[in-house]
């Protein structure tokens, strides 16, 4: 499959089989996101992979630490807020994934139940954490979502779905005591991934992009 089918076919996946990706498999994905470009070949990004126990005892953590009314307190910056065109797609956004399950707007307390569901993975088998240390900071960051797309595609192109999660960065210190991170190490995002179940009506949403005319100038 290249590159452009997979592109134009990918979708975030926000329900998954009880069918977890056979280890040599994601020995083989991760290798070759191991190829992912970076500043100066600086390759900054240690990727933790969840699974099985492990991801179960994190997902028990940290929907512990949401029901306790805990703020989320990031290792990197996430104060900035949308504005303008940018705010419009996030709402965008939101209402083809509320609509595809059935969530009016008004309806608040089922779409907290809805955003919830980030923590518990998604019923996902598997979700990586995307780390780096953390005085790399905006360059690293670059580095990691660099890092995060290739190794998305390379998925795609096993046939694996996945879900990318800031999510997964706004409640760091769970993930820091169970997979014993050292306190330079800081946590900017996640990802949640395994086989997708093409049943669920969540995976029906669907979003826009943007004509090219209004992203990219060639001068």
């Amino acid at each position: 499959m290249s590159i452009e089918s997979i592109l134009q076919q990918r979708t975030s996946v926000r329900a998954f089989v009880d069918q977890p990706v056979a280890d040599d498999t994601l020995q083989k994905i991760f290798a070759s996101a191991q190829l992912s470009p970076s500043n100066c070949n600086v390759q900054p990004w240690q990727a933790c992979v969840v699974s099985g126990a492990t991801k179960d005892k994190l997902k028990q953590r940290l929907i512990e630490t949401l029901m306790s009314g805990a703020s989320p307190n990031p290792d990197f910056n996430w104060l900035p807020q949308y504005q303008g065109i940018h705010r419009e797609r996030q709402f965008g956004s939101a209402n083809a994934l509320y609509s595809a399950i059935g969530v009016a707007r008004e309806d608040k307390k089922a779409r907290q139940m809805a955003m919830l569901r980030n923590w518990q993975f998604f019923d996902a088998p598997h979700a990586v954490f995307f780390t780096m240390d953390k005085y790399l900071d905006i360059m690293g960051a670059v580095d990691l979502g660099i890092y995060a797309q290739t190794l998305s595609l390379v998925m795609a192109e096993h046939g694996i779905s996945n879900c990318m999660q800031g999510a997964l960065g706004q409640f760091p210190d769970p993930v820091r005591e169970i997979l014993n991170l050292p306190d330079e190490r800081g946590i900017l995002f996640g990802m949640s991934f395994g086989y997708a179940d093409d049943s669920a009506a969540v995976n029906n949403t669907r979003t826009d992009r943007e004509l090219l005319e209004n992203s990219v100038t060639f001068f």
